[in-house]
């Protein structure tokens, strides 16, 4: 299967982004980056021609023109791991992996990443809201994660890479991650997967 041409649209610092990049890497699939910087987005080219939303990332395979994170990581899970490992086929562990990616783009997203945007690129509003938010869904992956080493399976899936980036970068957000060790054992391990780009210290935050 020729793979000459799928292309991802992000930015390095977008979390949304990194978890697509990821899998990309994990799966072994070639594939062209196109940095997308927020100008570019708000163009009437990008969002006639890739996301009327002028979103990232995006992802191009092909004829296939797809945005969204989550959708774009079962997508390629189903595409390109014929063994079904990162996005199972069955109902239960396929169900246990959606719940994750529903916190990814929940709690998560409202959690972590909106005190990130807030804290460290000047969006509008008090972070303390989302840092509380942040706190509560940290809280509960770290007792989660007290006997055992991935999110919905017992071995790291698309659930575990939709929720990686945000949490390894709550501290931008101002959230101390010391008091969940359970969740920094398993950012450590997502860290050590090939193919999973490891974040500058600038970009980690304090």
């Amino acid at each position: 299967m020729s793979t000459a041409a799928v292309s991802l649209y992000g930015t390095s610092l977008s979390g949304h982004c990194h978890r697509v990049e990821a899998l990309l890497r994990l799966l072994a699939v070639p594939f062209r980056y196109h940095e997308t910087p927020a100008e570019d987005r708000r163009s009437d080219v990008f969002r006639a021609t890739l996301n009327p939303l002028g979103e990232i990332p995006v992802l191009v395979d092909g004829d296939l023109i797809l945005p969204d994170s989550n959708a774009i990581l079962v997508y390629l899970a189903q595409r390109y791991d014929s063994a079904g490992t990162w996005y199972p086929r069955e109902a239960i562990p396929a169900a246990q992996v959606q719940r994750w990616l529903s916190v990814a783009a929940g709690e998560i997203r409202r959690g972590p990443c909106q005190a990130r945007l807030i804290r460290r690129f000047g969006l509008p509003g008090d972070p303390a809201p989302a840092q509380e938010m942040a706190r509560r869904i940290l809280a509960v992956m770290d007792g989660h994660l007290a006997d055992r080493s991935f999110l919905a399976l017992f071995h790291p899936t698309i659930a575990d890479l939709a929720c990686y980036a945000y949490v390894a970068w709550a501290p931008e957000g101002g959230i101390d991650l010391d008091p969940y060790p359970h969740v920094r054992s398993w950012l450590a391990r997502i860290a050590a997967l090939p193919g999973v780009r490891a974040m500058a210290e600038s970009e980690r935050g304090a």
